[in-house]
């Protein structure tokens, strides 16, 4: 019934983003309206594509029709609708009583949709456009590795141009919101040329630290084939004990990669305006938790290729989050250097 006749639900969007993301949910909390609203449906849209792209269980041929299904729907001169997506998705969701959240948005996306196409034309000319580059970029790698099953990233040049297109698009997504207003040139100049710096850092962390979930279950691994060459770690062999150490030295080879981002990210949020409902300290929270995992992937890379894992603790989340509520442009470089040396929640003790 929701794919055929898809009613707007605001209040059902906003609970869903809770379930999909702990960082974004996060960031939505803080913002304020219409800011909280708009992102809470850009970001919905684009994991939408992410759980497609994800999704081990569909041969790559079909992701790859399935997103560009989506692709169309986002169209406003196509004639496929988002029923038509939702349709074709139909045989590849889990049973209602398995699915995860991120598959509860995928088959609810049409009421997502609804609800998105009520907000203002600048609104979703600043979104739509970005979302449709995240789903054809996804299409591409998704063809590109059909034959493997799954991805695997070949060198340092794909694996920011994957970055790019499943996070610095968003970047893109965010200042397009963000320079609608009375925003000045050379400010829009620095919030565009530094926003793909700030996709990419949180994005790379992800490749960090996720490296045993990617392979464990969906079959991909970010890890580039070029620098585990180098250690002598065939891809699909990255989660052998005896590739431990050799493996452990590619995971913090990335994280260093990812912090040369953060110099660019951090400009990005103090040059952004505090506007339509946007907060710095939204944007402080997932930007000062990627320098806090980044801390942790440095101290034990080996970790992340564990069921383990590698994230900050629920103490240091809390102290971040209620720092972040006190953090402006001028103490933001401060508390960065502060999570960089230590966990925030015992340097405040």
């Amino acid at each position: 019934m929701i794919a055929r006749s898809p009613q707007p639900d605001l209040e059902w969007c906003h609970e869903a983003v809770q379930g999909v993301s702990r960082t974004f949910a996060l960031t939505v909390d803080v913002l304020e309206e219409p800011m909280a609203t708009e992102i809470c449906l850009g970001y919905l849209l684009c994991r939408v594509a992410d759980t497609v792209e994800d999704a081990s269980h569909v041969p790559p041929a079909e992701q790859a029709a399935l997103l560009e299904t989506y692709d169309a729907a986002l169209d406003p001169e196509r004639e496929e609708t988002m029923a038509h997506f939702r349709a074709d998705v139909d045989e590849w969701l889990p049973a209602p009583s398995e699915r995860t959240d991120d598959w509860t948005v995928v088959a609810n996306a049409p009421t997502v949709w609804a609800t998105f196409a009520e907000q203002p034309d600048d609104v979703q000319a600043a979104v739509v456009p970005p979302v449709r580059e995240m789903v054809t970029g996804m299409a591409t790698f998704v063809n590109r590795y059909a034959d493997a099953g799954g991805l695997r990233i070949s060198d340092q040049s794909e694996l920011e141009s994957y970055c790019y297109y499943a996070a610095g698009t968003v970047g893109t997504l965010i200042t397009n919101l963000l320079t609608r207003g009375d925003v000045d040139d050379a400010r829009s100049q620095v919030l565009y040329e530094t926003a793909g710096s700030f996709g990419l850092l949180l994005q790379l962390v992800n490749v960090s630290k996720d490296v045993y979930d990617d392979y464990t279950e969906e079959n991909n691994v970010y890890l580039p084939a070029e620098w585990l060459a180098a250690e002598d770690v065939a891809q699909d062999a990255v989660l052998e004990p005896d590739n431990r150490d050799a493996a452990a030295a590619v995971v913090d080879r990335t994280a260093s990669y990812a912090q040369t981002f953060l110099d660019d990210a951090q400009t990005y949020l103090e040059a952004a305006p505090q506007a339509f409902g946007n907060t710095i300290s939204a944007w402080s929270i997932p930007y000062l938790l990627s320098v806090g995992t980044l801390r942790e992937l440095r101290a034990r890379p080996a970790d992340a290729l564990t069921d383990a894992g590698v994230k900050v603790s629920k103490q240091e989340v809390f102290a971040v989050m209620d720092a972040a509520h006190r953090t402006d442009r001028e103490s933001l470089a401060d508390v960065r250097e502060t999570i960089a040396r230590e966990p925030f929640h015992l340097a405040v003790q």
